[in-house]
This record gives C-alpha cells, structure tokens and sequence, in this order.
C-alpha cells in the first residue's frame, strides 16, 4: 500500500467505495500537505458495514477460542513483521516522531493482540451448586460491537478494542478517526492474512455522522469510545435509545505529585514523559505538576534545563523528540491557552509558542512550555489542553495536595514520587482516579486494567477485565429433583 494511493472502505474482508461516492483529505501535520483521500462511510455503508459483521460473527463465534487465539497471535506477529511500514504510517499521519511509533504504537497493538489471543481460551463461567440442584453462568459474546476510535494511538486504539471484542467472539466495526485512518485499515488487511474470518473487522473511516450512524445502529449491541468528554456524552445518549452496552475512555487532567523525598531526576523524567511525549497528546498526561515547596527549586531548575534540549523536528528523523501537533485547528486550540495561561498570570519558565522548524514553514510545532506562578482556579490548570503545556504548582503537606488533586471532574490517572511506601500506598487510595502510578508515570502494560472515573469514562480496557465489557453473562439453573408444586 503506498502513502499516496486513495483507500477505500474495508468491509467484508476487501476493500470497497463509498455508496455516495464521498471521499476527504488526510493531511501530514508536518507539512500541511494531503497524504491521500480517504473513502467517507455513509449511512448505507455503515449498513453494509453491519451486516457484513453480523454474518461474520456467527462463525468466528462457533469457533473455539483456541483457534480465534491463534488468528490474534498471528496478526501481532504479522503487526512486528511489517513494523516498519506501519510506524512510518503513523508518524506520517499523525506527526508522532518515528522514534516513539514503533514501540509505543505498533509494539502495544502487538502486545494487546498477542496478550487477547493467549487468554481467548480461558474465556469461562462459573458452577455453584444450591438446594434443589446446580447453576452455571456462560460469558457470551454480545454480537456486533461499534470501535470509535481516537486520532493520537490510532493503530494501538483500533487493537486495544478490537483485540478482546474478537478474543470473546465478537465482531466489530471500527470507525477510526478522520485525522488519521490510515493505519486501521493496514490492521483489516493483516487481520486477513492472519486468517480473520470475512466480516468480522471491518473498517469505516469518516467524519462524525459516520460515528452517529454507528452508535444509532440498532444491529450493534456495544460501542467503544475513545475520545473528549463531550462525544462521550454524545454517544451515551444515542447508545440509550437502543440500551447498547458503553465503554468510554475520554479525558483528563491529571495530577502528578513530587513529595520532597522523590528521586528528583526520576521524578522530572516522569513529569517530562507525562507532559512532552506524543507532543503532550495523551489522555493520561499529568499535566497538573503539584511539587512540594521544599524542593520545588531543584525540581524546576532540572525540569527547565531537561525541556530545553528537547528536538522538535521532522516526525522521519530519529533524533526528534516532539512532532507537530495533529492538525492546524489543534495547534491553534493549544496556542490560545498558552495566550490565556499569560493573560491570568501565569509566568512563562521556557516556551510559550509556535515553533519554527527548518523545511517546515506550515507544520503544527509548539514549543514545548512550562507555566509557573499559578493558581487551581486559572484556565490551563482547570482545562484539558492536550498539547505539551506543563502547569507548576506547589504543596506544603499531603492533605492539602490530595484534596486540590482531586478538585477536578476528571479522573483518569495520577501519579506521585515518594520513597515511602506507607505515603505511597495512603495517597494512590485516596486519588479520585482510575489509574494510579507510584514512581513512573504513563506505562500501560497490557495486563493492566486501563481507564477512568468520573467524566473520564466507564469500564476498562486491557486486562482479562476487558471480557466483562465484551461478554453478556447467561446463568443456567439445572434441577435435580422433583417439581414441588403447591397446587
């Protein structure tokens, strides 16, 4: 498949054109110039899309889970094999540098896809007995399940979806996101190669009707979102009309805590990894910086000097450590915090701007930016930026930073940097948050149960925990002796 060439849908196991014949540019965010078109799903294919999903799920879900597991396993080790490509793709139509995508986006698709398929086997019920006789529960596939996916881990989301929704025996449609479609429908065609029955991924790439077809669908009995919290809602209220199951991994607005007993190279590594990597698009990110004031000097000091030898450049370029930001629209969203975080008084440490980089005069590039001086009421300390701002704040003592912590109706993650483990322990139980890191931050092994509370979203992603979310659970009573009827 080259960069260049149009893409059609993916549906039924080949590639297909639109019904309406629609298509829409994607777009390079490092050189604002189109990549190629890309087929817009209507109402009608979404249609086709279901069907065909439907069809296809009978039989994969007639199979035992032992042969599905084997057709995930082959597809990560397909995924590995033309890692390459794929993190090209991703760099290329996302502007994420091309030394984070191969392991951060292809190795964790891998990971998801390899980790469902050894577990696909294990899939299992329970038996009691009680008076009168016995009860056995079967976890079923739910049937058709709509994946939404979110445009800043595109091939890692359309797996972390698709990977346990198969493993349980269901089908799915996925929808990946408009501004970068490109690498779930490589996925469909490794799906393929790796043996995937016909129609049970299919690919339906546009723009929001599209994602409103799907949740509206009354051929789909689960939706999976990742996206912002306002979609989220979106899609809660359509998916009720039908009473469709719902996942939602939506925002956030993280806090990370540097006791003064934190490792302080560690703990500015994490706040580094938790503000700057994917150029601060991450959902998790802890954005909110709480440190204590007794080594809030120190810890600035090594923040600023580390930030200020970071890369920005080419996505291509090995050597760069933040790319551009995902569109043109985006990278303006960001800028006007930066301007709100000075005009609420917020004093700049390093950054605070576009970026120029040499041969790119029209890519998305901010500076990577670090705001100090500022209160928990101000707009950037408040508001989901998703973009490489790092909000400084200080703390004198632990009651004071967990409760200003947990002032937020986010709550996705946390972290926090201490020595001691009894502090450690204390703290991550009381942080309103549905993933906590103690001396790390941002890691999401595949074993791990992955998702929020609060407005960030329902349910969980990763971990045998997923089959809960993908599985309908049927109780069976069985009867060893006579009906005792009282008439």
């Amino acid at each position: 498949m080259s960069d260049s060439s149009d893409r059609l849908l993916w549906i039924h196991g080949e590639y297909t054109a639109p019904a309406d014949g629609e298509y829409f540019e994607t777009l390079n965010p490092a050189t604002g110039k189109a990549i190629c078109k890309v087929a817009q799903a209507s109402k009608e294919d979404v249609d086709r899309a279901v069907e065909s999903a439907r069809e296809g799920q009978e039989a994969w879900a007639a199979m035992s889970g032992a042969e599905r597991g084997r057709i995930l396993v082959r597809t990560a080790q397909l995924l590995r094999q033309n890692c390459d490509e794929l993190a090209r793709l991703e760099s290329l139509d996302g502007g994420k540098p091309i030394a984070e995508t191969p392991e951060a986006d292809v190795g964790s698709a891998a990971d998801c896809l390899e980790f469902f398929g050894g577990q696909a086997a294990s899939v299992q019920g329970e038996y009691q007995a009680v008076p009168g006789g016995f009860f056995y529960t079967r976890p079923e596939p739910v049937g058709v399940c709509a994946g939404i996916g979110a445009w800043n881990y595109p091939v890692q989301i359309a797996a972390w979806k698709s990977a346990p929704a198969l493993a349980a025996g269901n089908a799915m449609v996925f929808k990946p996101a408009e501004l970068t479609p490109l690498s779930a429908l490589r996925l469909a065609e490794l799906f393929k190669e790796a043996g995937l029955p016909d129609g049970v991924f299919n690919v339906v790439p546009g723009l929001s009707d599209t994602g409103k077809a799907l949740t509206a669908h009354p051929g789909i009995a689960k939706v999976s979102l990742t996206g912002g919290v306002e979609t989220g809602k979106a899609v809660m209220r359509a998916a009720s009309e039908t009473l469709k199951l719902v996942t939602l991994e939506l925002g956030g607005k993280s806090p990370l805590i540097i006791f003064e007993d934190a490792d302080l190279d560690n703990a500015v590594g994490a706040a580094m990894l938790g503000n700057f990597y994917t150029q601060g698009e991450i959902c998790t990110n802890g954005t909110r910086v709480f440190v204590h004031e007794s080594v809030r000097e120190k810890f600035v000091e090594k923040l600023v000097a580390r930030t200020e030898k970071l890369k920005l450049g080419d996505p291509l370029d090995p050597d760069t450590d933040l790319g551009p930001l995902i569109s043109r629209d985006h990278m303006n969203g960001v800028l006007d915090y930066i301007e709100k975080g000075k005009k609420e008084g917020g004093k700049l440490l390093t950054g605070g701007g576009r970026a120029k980089v040499e041969g790119f005069p029209d890519g998305n590039f901010v500076q990577p930016t670090i705001f100090d001086g500022l209160s928990d009421d101000m707009t950037i300390v408040q508001e989901e930026i998703f973009g490489p701002v790092l909000s400084l704040l200080s703390f004198d003592n632990e009651d004071e930073v967990l409760e200003r912590a947990n002032r937020t109706h986010f709550g996705l993650a946390g972290g926090l940097f201490t020595r001691d483990v009894q502090r450690a322990h204390r703290v991550a139980a009381k942080l309103d948050a549905g993933i906590v890191w103690v001396n790390h931050y941002n890691l999401t092994p595949v074993e791990m149960p992955f998702g929020g509370i609060k407005q960030s979203g329902m349910g969980k992603e990763n971990s045998r925990r997923a089959f809960e979310y993908y599985t309908r659970l049927k109780t069976v009573y069985v009867a060893e002796g006579d009906v005792d009827a009282p008439y």
